[in-house]
């Protein structure tokens, strides 16, 4: 009897072992967390009136407590992919949700400004920890083609959907001022959430790099990265409202030097045997720079888009900040059904999707703002053009992610993870920056209350910027093109 228990028991183990967590439960707490952080990088901006008032906080509190969390989370991506690679997945991704659970709480439960300040840094560090993770367990959750195109579909849906969910959400929570909290709801909401992703946690993979020799940091590759990322990052996130003072454009030269000089000390960790992380081997698959190029370009437009759009929404034609979220709808619905949807076209089809995506979407918000040049809302006809937006840059979004992502090897999944996130969260910085800066400028200051002088030459500076961010579409065209002559995908 004994020894028929010892012959069964690991045989039991090792089906057990074998049938692992169900790829649909994993998909399910990755995206929930991947949902968290996308809601708080756009849940704060409604808030920033009832913050001002209930802290009393200043005009640069009231920016660091915004530009907090993506200095952080931009800053420190990587970073917190090849931990994943050296700690395990599961492990860096149950530590960034705690992180980021528990700063939420501190942040709802924040005395002054300064620690809201502070909170605010840690969350993107618990976001920075987390995100990488969701891209590596989905690759490696789903191998075959067709599952993960399916699952890389879900993810963008929620990286979209959940950005205009913020503002929805925000909105609602701060109308209903539940027993006077105002602002705190905004991140308290996080908790619960967070701590059912927790529980649910030992379900995940446990996961981790599986090559041929184990992880390292690279260490002069971080500290070199992690420099110019930040000064990328600072003077786009707080230089319009500092006035773009001399500093923010040293620091954006000094970006660039910095890669360069990333450039020089990867090479040199190569040379050494050491592992960069920007491997070559990444950057230098057919299609992958190319592609990346064009995630950049489609999540620039997403970000100037969103914030020129809310602007417009509130400052310009005085609407509330739960209907600005709720105009956002159209859009929202759109890009999801796409998103789900555009697998099921042959695969010969994907390369001219990608392409009549940018011109989608192009042509959409070159639609509203048309439709809003008089200073009006545009009516029915713009929920219309702003689905025709959002399918437009699913459409480019889904397929380019999924065929950059199919042509990295497992071995290098979490570096590719890393990087990808990167590129789409210095996407969406830069097109804040860039177009909230153009819209900012050619409408003036923004007053108190909606006048029907600001309201019109607001329309005019919506337009110029909606025609901007057709011009940056018809670029991603390009890049779109330029990624499937070089990728030699099969068609």
């Amino acid at each position: 009897m004994t020894d028929l228990t010892q012959v069964l028991a690991p045989r039991a183990g090792q089906r057990a072992a074998a049938r692992g967590p169900r790829p649909g439960t994993v998909l399910a707490i990755v995206l929930t967390g991947q949902l968290m952080a996308v809601l708080d990088a756009t849940i704060v901006n409604v808030a920033v009136p009832s913050m001002h008032a209930g802290l009393h906080a200043s005009g640069a509190g009231l920016q660091l407590i915004v530009a907090g969390y993506t200095i952080a989370y931009a800053v420190l991506l990587i970073t917190g992919a090849r931990l994943g690679d050296i700690l395990g997945y599961r492990r860096m991704f149950l530590a960034g949700v705690s992180l980021f659970t528990l700063s939420s709480l501190g942040c709802g439960l924040a005395p002054t400004a300064g620690v809201l300040v502070g909170l605010r840094f840690i969350q993107g560090a618990g976001a920075a920890a987390m995100i990488p993770q969701v891209l590596s367990l989905i690759q490696r959750t789903y191998a075959a083609p067709g599952p993960r195109a399916r699952a890389m579909s879900l993810y963008a849906t929620v990286l979209s959907g959940g950005a205009v969910l913020g503002q929805v959400v925000g909105g609602l929570l701060i109308s209903a001022d539940i027993a006077g909290s105002t602002w705190r709801p905004i991140f308290l909401v996080n908790v619960p959430v967070g701590a059912a992703v927790l529980a649910c946690g030992r379900l995940l993979p446990a996961g981790r790099f599986d090559g041929t020799r184990s992880r390292t940091l690279d260490l002069p590759g971080l500290l070199t990265l992690a420099p110019a990322v930040l000064a990328f990052v600072l003077p786009l996130v707080l230089g319009q409202p500092l006035g773009w003072p001399a500093w923010g454009w040293a620091l954006l030269a000094a970006s660039v030097a910095g890669l360069g000089a990333l450039a020089v000390v990867e090479r040199r960790v190569a040379a050494r045997g050491g592992q960069p992380i920007l491997p070559r081997a990444l950057l230098g698959l057919p299609g992958v720079a190319t592609g990346i190029a064009g995630l950049f370009a489609v999540m620039v437009v997403f970000g100037g888009w969103l914030f020129g759009f809310a602007l417009q929404m509130q400052d310009g034609l005085g609407e509330s900040a739960l209907r600005a979220g709720l105009t956002f709808a159209p859009s929202a619905v759109a890009f999801a059904l796409v998103s789900l949807n555009w697998q099921r076209l042959p695969a010969r089809y994907h390369p001219v999707l990608i392409v009549c995506g940018f011109v989608a979407n192009g042509a959409g918000l070159l639609g509203l703002g048309l439709l809003m040049r008089s200073g009006a809302t545009g009516g029915g006809w713009a929920y219309v053009v702003a689905a025709v937006a959002g399918a437009g840059m699913a459409s480019a979004f889904g397929p380019l992610m999924t065929r950059v992502l199919s042509r990295v090897p497992v071995a290098i999944a979490a570096d590719a993870s890393g990087l990808v996130v990167t590129v789409n969260q210095l996407g969406i910085v830069t097109g804040i920056a860039t177009f909230g800066t153009l819209y900012l400028n050619l409408a003036g200051r923004l007053p108190a209350h909606a006048s029907a002088a600001f309201t019109l030459a607001s329309a005019h500076a919506y337009l110029a910027t909606s025609a901007a961010l057709a011009g940056l579409a018809v670029l991603g065209i390009g890049l779109a093109v330029a990624h499937v002559r070089s990728s030699r995908l099969p068609a």
